[in-house]
């Protein structure tokens, strides 16, 4: 069988949440989505509260995933400890709580791994090599399937571990910079990857954040408190459709909605 496995972009504030309860459902309907996973660590602006969480759960995602905003809201922590289908970056240190990814329960009795990683170019995360720690997971659990939300600031980090990973997993997208890129595709031994899939959240923005306060912040000012900005918004998305028994992704395909 095929599985279709959507990827959400990271949820920016309260309008990225609202927008994401109101058109996920439709969307995981029109295109037959098996699996979803949604990146959650910004629905906060930083962090992400458990509230939150449970209503991007109650929205349909089966995972969320975190990043560099992971304890940026103390709140999450215990959440996150009770709460498998809520995964932080695995190559954090071992001292970190919660999870760095899982097995879970798709369609038809398929397991998939579900692997969160931050990348280390200019992250500033103290994490471990991100491509070593993937080796080692892949050595724990057993799988079906195996999809990567790669958290990182530089693109080549992101088309590294791609092509790293082609063969041995079936999907890999990357989150962070809030800005969709177009170079869908399918890598010669059957992993589907996308440098960034973009975010859910205002479109007048600076990745999401007031415009103002992203400018005080190149101009030296006082740090401030981000706050989502106003207005319309968007979510960005990707889908990826996998042969299951081939174990190869067959499609990669943007499906944003603004």
């Amino acid at each position: 069988m095929n599985v279709h496995i959507l990827a959400v972009g990271d949820v920016v504030g309260d309008p990225g949440v609202d927008l994401l309860c109101r058109r996920l459902p439709s969307l995981r309907k029109f295109h037959d989505v098996h699996f979803t996973v949604v990146c959650g660590e910004n629905a906060a602006c930083n962090g992400l509260l458990p509230q939150q969480a449970d209503r991007i759960f109650a929205a349909g995602a089966d995972v969320i995933t975190m990043g560099n905003h992971t304890w940026d809201k103390q709140q999450i922590v215990k959440y996150m400890e009770d709460t498998p289908y809520i995964i932080r970056p695995a190559n954090y240190t071992s001292r970190a709580p919660g999870r760095g990814w899982g097995v879970f329960d798709g369609p038809r009795g398929l397991r998939i791994r579900v692997v969160d990683l931050i990348g280390r170019c200019e992250m500033d995360a103290n994490s471990d090599n991100p491509f070593t720690k993937m080796d080692r997971i892949l050595e724990e659990d057993q799988a079906d399937l195996t999809i990567v939300d790669l958290h990182a600031e530089a693109t080549s980090e992101k088309g590294a571990m791609a092509w790293y990973l082609d063969g041995r997993a079936q999907a890999l997208w990357g989150t962070h910079t809030h800005v969709p890129t177009a170079d869908c595709q399918v890598l010669p031994k059957g992993l589907g990857f996308v440098t960034d899939l973009g975010m859910t959240g205002p479109i007048q923005s600076v990745i999401g954040i007031r415009p103002d306060q992203a400018i005080n912040r190149f101009l030296g000012g006082l740090p401030q408190r981000f706050q989502p900005a106003a207005g319309p918004c968007k979510l960005d998305a990707v889908l990826f459709e996998i042969d299951a028994e081939a174990k190869r992704c067959v499609h990669v395909q943007r499906v944003d909605v603004s």
